[in-house]
């Protein structure tokens, strides 16, 4: 397939800097997977779409703030180093800025001083490998240094770095936000787990397998960047029991997905494991493992799209997206979200007439 199908026309205006306040408070689509038909509601009406015997999957990772500001040593040029993944103690791949100038050897400042990078080896993905040097533990260098990797197109600084953490996030390791899970308070997991549905997280750090663009004219030469993720024995058990006993498994997020679907055998049985993923999730994939999925509008031509389309559908994707941006839904990490399900797996709620 061609990438630029997976396009389509967004007003700037409509990419959202902030997050929804309350978080709950978010606009949420609301669209049948066998046949398409939508509604519009909030996200707090979530847990009326949430059925007892379900499964509920969100993804734990936390933050980190991944984005270094700094002068090259040697002339005090300004360089930026986004943390990706660690690969030993003080060793991490990145992506560097200007990489052209930031050649091997290079060291780069940060704080002045108090932590210094040496840039080594051009990665597999045309990032960097960066040895870091500094003082006591690097965790608090860096929550001293560092700040919160927001993306490109988010140009307001936030005031709390806490808006760009799920409430459930708990183990350390994203280069970016899981942004679907932006949308949960704990009044709205409480819903959820009063209803009977089993809450269960699993574990994926973003990186850059999840946020790439796609450059190739062709989507399907478009080569996935690895990222961790991690399922646990009990993890398995509770989704396994759930397909078992009749329930849907509902993701929350896209790399809540890939992590399933890394995990599940072709059968659907989800395995317990850990290790790297590069599951590219496009339109002709046969899903094993996730029955509906909650996520946010992503941008055009992207993976986190063309696992929707994968989902839904090409066309009926981008009629949801086309309705969204008639009706000014928010766009992107801080935006409105859609929930795609399918009632028929425990007959289901009635769309409204």
């Amino acid at each position: 397939m061609k990438t630029s199908d997976f396009d389509y026309a967004l007003p700037e205006e409509l990419i959202a800097q902030t997050p929804a306040d309350p978080r709950d408070s978010a606009r949420m689509m609301v669209i049948d997977r066998a046949t398409g038909q939508r509604e519009d509601h909030v996200f707090r009406d979530f847990p009326d779409y949430l059925y007892p015997g379900d499964a509920l999957v969100l993804n734990q990772t936390r933050v980190i703030p991944a984005r270094l500001l700094g002068v090259k040593e040697e002339t005090g040029v300004p360089c930026e180093v986004l943390l990706l993944r660690r690969v030993e103690t003080d060793v991490w791949e990145t992506l560097v800025r200007p990489g052209r100038r930031l050649k091997k050897g290079v060291r780069v400042s940060f704080g002045d001083g108090k932590l210094v990078g040496t840039i080594g080896e051009t990665t597999s993905a045309g990032g960097r490998f960066v040895t870091f040097s500094h003082e006591g533990l690097f965790e608090n260098v860096l929550e001293e240094l560092g700040e919160m990797p927001l993306p490109p197109y988010i140009h307001r600084k936030l005031e709390d770095r806490e808006m760009y953490q799920t409430v459930y996030a708990k183990q350390e390791g994203s280069a970016a936000a899981p942004t679907a899970g932006l949308h949960f308070t704990p009044e709205v997991l409480r819903r959820i787990a009063d209803k009977g549905v089993d809450i269960v997280p699993v574990l994926l750090h973003v990186g850059l397998g999840t946020f790439r663009p796609v450059k190739e004219e062709r989507a399907e030469d478009h080569v996935m960047h690895e990222e961790y993720y991690e399922v646990t024995p009990e993890a398995a058990e509770r989704i396994n029991a759930a397909r078992e006993r009749g329930g849907r498994i509902v993701c929350a997020g896209t790399t809540t997905v890939r992590t399933l679907e890394s995990a599940a055998d072709d059968s659907g049985r989800v395995r317990p494991g850990s290790g790297m993923t590069d599951i590219f999730i496009m339109p002709g994939y046969r899903f094993k493992a996730c029955d509906a999925l909650m996520t946010n509008f992503h941008l055009p031509q992207s993976t986190l799209l063309m696992l929707v389309s994968a989902l839904l559908g090409r066309e009926k994707t981008l009629e949801c997206y086309r309705e969204a941006v008639e009706k000014k839904y928010r766009f992107f990490s801080f935006g409105d979200c859609m929930f795609i399900t399918d009632r028929r797996a425990l007959g289901g709620r009635p769309m409204t007439e």
